[in-house]
């Protein structure tokens, strides 16, 4: 098994690409701490784990909330005594406004969760890493980290930022055994955009992407995705690192 012996957290567990994650690391051997806000979809998870014969905790968790995001990194360690991979998986997507028109309370949503928790999250999964010799930091970014026609402002913004992120901790760390690489999927069928309100879009910022949402050659299963996190996280990739990956059917090749 790829993951034998290693513990992990992942946050968004409870659906889409981190409950894949989560389902595909508990059957390779890892010991999962899954987080998410819908603690009733994250503990249907937990049980598909322990049904398969794996182990997963579960822990109610938003990570734009500082304590909560390291109570979550916490119950592995209290658990477990390490943390050896994260996978900062939770987001959620914009409206596709452009900068003239996005409200502030979209954006800052946006930033609370997908840039300022996934650095509450990585901060102090990167402590403790420090404390116990290194492990795999997996962020997960978007196609809408490499251009502006994916999304809306504020999303491609936080993707952005996220990227910067990733890069930043690869380098700092790289000499103290900590890895750091983002994921970029292109569409993929998740719960952020099955229960996305189409009635809530900006229209004129939607009819400026839809063109190039017209160019992507294939949508994205989540185990496609997850198998890629799985790869980062393990030790077949201990020497990749600061690594930005698309895993979008050649989509940003367009």
């Amino acid at each position: 098994m790829r993951l034998s012996g290693k513990i992990a957290v992942i946050t968004g567990a409870g659906s889409g690409i981190g409950q894949a994650t989560a389902e595909l690391f508990a059957r390779e051997g890892a010991k999962v701490v899954g987080g998410d806000m819908n603690l009733a979809g994250l503990e249907a998870v937990a049980e598909n784990v322990r049904q398969a014969g794996g182990e997963m905790v579960a822990v109610k968790t938003n990570i734009a909330v500082r304590e909560q995001a390291e109570a979550l990194v916490d119950a592995a360690v209290s658990r477990y005594g390490r943390l050896d991979i994260l996978v900062n998986n939770a987001g959620v997507m914009d409206h596709n406004a452009g900068i003239h028109s996005v409200p502030d309370e979209m954006w800052d949503r946006i930033f609370s969760i997908n840039v300022t928790g996934t650095m509450y999250m990585t901060r102090k999964g990167a402590q403790v890493m420090l404390a116990g010799g290194g492990g795999s930091i997996v962020n997960l970014a978007s196609t809408a980290a490499l251009n502006g026609s994916t999304a809306g402002v504020a999303y491609t913004a936080s993707k952005h930022a996220v990227v910067g992120m990733t890069r930043s901790t690869a380098w700092q760390y790289a000499q103290r055994g900590i890895r750091c690489n983002a994921v970029m999927p292109g569409g993929t069928l998740t719960a952020i955009v099955q229960l996305s309100d189409i009635e809530k879009w900006d229209k004129e910022g939607a009819a400026r992407i839809t063109p190039y949402h017209q160019l992507m050659p294939m949508t994205m299963e989540v185990i496609d995705i997850a198998e890629l996190i799985l790869f980062l996280g393990s030790d077949a990739a201990r020497r990749i690192n600061g690594a930005i990956i698309p895993a979008d059917g050649g989509w940003t090749t367009s």
